[in-house]
């Protein structure tokens, strides 16, 4: 993995450790507490798929290869299934479900960005893609 793929999996983790610190202090309830193991379980698997991807993580679709291994064996658009949950469990641990709000604005860009992939990867991978998506979930 180059310095600029290690960059982009490793800058997040200070921005979500000091959101954790910065919450810790309010009254815990099942739902904040729910909300910080989604939250903390999405990182995890955001991680480790973002790990998987290696080199091949880029902002825009781009057909590099089709990654088939990890956490990709299983989910086709891990990075948006497991940010968005994220973003859920964030959302629920700093007690703000009023921001639940901008997930009418973020699955759609989600499940846009991912069929936007998906054509880039069919077209360059045709049937190697297309059997790869009948086997995993988003």
């Amino acid at each position: 993995m180059d310095a600029g793929a290690k960059f982009v999996m490793l800058a997040p983790v200070l921005p979500m450790v000091l959101l954790v610190v910065a919450f810790w202090q309010l009254p815990w309830t099942p739902l904040r507490l729910a909300g910080l193991v989604i939250f903390v379980g999405s990182f995890i698997l955001l991680t480790m798929a973002r790990i998987n991807l290696g080199n091949s993580f880029s902002v825009t679709p781009q057909a590099r290869q089709v990654t088939k291994h990890g956490v990709y064996s299983k989910v086709r658009h891990p990075i948006y299934v497991f940010s968005t949950l994220l973003f859920a469990g964030l959302i629920f641990y700093v007690d703000r479900p009023i921001f639940l709000l901008l997930f009418l604005v973020l699955i759609p860009v989600q499940a846009l960005r991912a069929r936007a992939e998906e054509r880039v990867l069919e077209e360059k991978f045709g049937e190697e893609y297309v059997n790869y998506r009948t086997t995993t979930w988003m």
